[in-house]
């Protein structure tokens, strides 16, 4: 057994080989805090979305392996935010911090469901977050492939709300240009109807998305939908 595969089954035994059932439908992402409005001069917040198409849909882990690598890469010149009292993962934003330090609310950061730390059951085993954590890409170079962030199937957290669990925030520094400014792609597992899935998905991020735009071509080839909230 390689050292990819090892790492990743033993993650609370979450990844699966292969491909029973495709229930998630790519990825989107809303719009929360536009260049300009935000507590943080000159950025813009997006929260990026798993999307489901079925009752009952689950999200269980995302990851990079030897089949599916995962990636955040910014663009263009674009830059992250990271807040230095938060974190790489939503176990680490603790809302009851905000009154006190209001820019750690928009801190860039990955999760399952959980947008902060409370009732997240969120873990990660195997990514380097250093240089991810200090404004660049994550990884430095290259892509993600033999690391997870995840949660056990027993966790609510996963659970589709509206057809969509929540995956990531990130806050850029871009422009509003409608030019890309970054790109996420990921291994993503979960089940529908007690089968598990694991594919690839991928998204462009800027800060103008466009109204019924699509918004990605994945690594596998599958297309996800890009919303900004009204």
């Amino acid at each position: 057994m390689n050292t990819n595969t090892s790492i990743l089954a033993g993650a609370a035994g979450l990844m699966v080989a292969g491909s029973a059932m495709a229930a998630m439908t790519g990825l989107s992402y809303d719009i929360v805090e536009q260049t300009g409005d935000g507590v943080v001069a000159g950025t813009y917040t997006a929260r990026v979305y798993a999307e489901f198409d079925g009752s009952g849909d689950r999200l269980d882990a995302v990851f990079g392996n030897s089949s599916y690598g995962l990636q955040l890469e910014y663009l263009n010149g674009a830059t992250g935010y990271q807040n230095s009292l938060g974190g790489p993962t939503s176990t680490s934003i603790n809302q009851a911090f905000f009154p006190l330090a209001p820019s750690m609310e928009w801190d860039s950061y990955f999760t399952i469901g959980a947008l902060y730390s409370s009732d997240n059951s969120l873990q990660d085993i195997g990514i380097d977050w250093s240089n991810w954590e200090a404004g660049g890409n994550l990884p430095a170079s290259g892509v993600v492939d033999n690391g997870t962030f995840f949660i056990t199937p027993a966790d609510a957290q996963g659970e589709a709300v509206d057809g969509r669990v929540l995956v990531a925030q990130l806050t850029i520094y871009g422009d509003l240009d409608g030019v890309a400014d970054a790109y996420f792609t990921a291994g993503f597992q979960g089940s529908s109807g007690g089968n598990t899935f694991q594919e690839q998905h991928s998204i462009f991020i800027d800060a103008i998305p466009a109204p019924g735009a699509i918004a990605l071509l994945g690594l596998a080839g599958l297309a996800g939908r890009r919303r900004r909230r009204a």
